[in-house]
């Protein structure tokens, strides 16, 4: 499993644990006092955060923002709280804790989609997910809400989006919707950029862990985003990425009877789970 070294991980989460602007919540030090019932909702959601991250991953798949129903309770990138309970998340054990004082637990559509597409694929034990901006931005008062980050907040953060990517060197790196697109081009160029203006070793090394894991001299690859029915055409694109990688570097996963549901467009859940809510799927995590 192994992971990032402790030192790394304390650096990763001091990026995270920073104060926020009035309009964006940061799982991971804020109690949400609507949603958090009596238990440490921040230390639990630190905790689920080192457990998810404590691997060596073969692939990170990088979003835009956590949202309400995913990352807001769960502290994990596209995992809702529900995925939680129902054990679909490795490494990550709630022990049948929840954190939200909802009624039933909460339910994320594009989460389910993304756990569905990694079981399905046999990669779910070696993959990280994260966001281009981590924390939560939300619309003034309402923290049930999403709102699309502003520039100034997509550059906040890249710091601990580039300290993810440097701790996990091997790793391939996929963009999950333009915006994550967008926040991986603009830290390759940085990254390159900077190596320029130092030694040609160091250019090499920074080219080496962000710009060409993610192909900037060809691209970002990215994928669709599952929301705004968008699923199939993602559990598409990362069947293919998959293949791609099987067919190059080396194996990322196994692929299992879950790729022909995939393929027809289907939840692509291989273990039984209860139901999600159905409806319009809300693009954050």
């Amino acid at each position: 499993m192994q992971g990032m070294s402790p030192a790394a991980l304390a650096r990763f989460l001091r990026l995270l644990c920073v104060r926020c602007t009035a309009d964006v919540f940061n799982p991971w030090t804020d109690r949400d006092p609507g949603c958090d019932g009596t238990l440490n909702g921040p230390e639990i959601r630190r905790e689920r955060l080192r457990a998810h991250l404590s691997v060596s991953p073969a692939l990170i798949l990088i979003g835009e923002a956590s949202g309400y129903q995913g990352c807001h309770v769960s502290g994990i990138p596209f995992t809702s709280e529900r995925l939680l309970m129902a054990y679909e998340v490795p490494r990550v054990s709630c022990g049948g804790q929840r954190l939200s004082t909802r009624h039933v637990p909460w339910s994320e559509p594009s989460a389910t989609v993304v756990w569905g597409a990694l079981h399905a694929l046999g990669i779910a034990a070696t993959t990280i997910l994260w966001n281009a901006f981590p924390w939560h931005p939300h619309r003034a008062g309402d923290l049930q809400s999403n709102r699309t980050p502003t520039r100034a907040e997509r550059a906040q953060g890249l710091a601990a989006l580039a300290a993810l990517l440097r701790a996990s060197p091997e790793a391939r790196v996929l963009a999950v919707g333009r915006h994550a697109q967008l926040a991986l081009e603009q830290l390759a160029l940085e990254e390159v950029g900077s190596g320029a203006r130092h030694s040609g070793a160091r250019h090499r090394v920074a080219k080496r862990s962000v710009a060409e894991r993610i192909n900037v001299g060809a691209r970002v690859t990215v994928l669709r985003h599952p929301s705004m029915g968008g699923a199939r055409l993602f559990c598409e694109g990362l069947r293919d990425a998959v293949r791609d990688e099987r067919g190059g570097r080396g194996s990322v996963g196994t692929r299992s009877t879950g790729d022909a549901a995939m393929r027809r467009g289907d939840r692509p859940i291989t273990r039984p789970t209860a139901p999600g809510p159905r409806g319009r799927p809300r693009g954050r995590h």
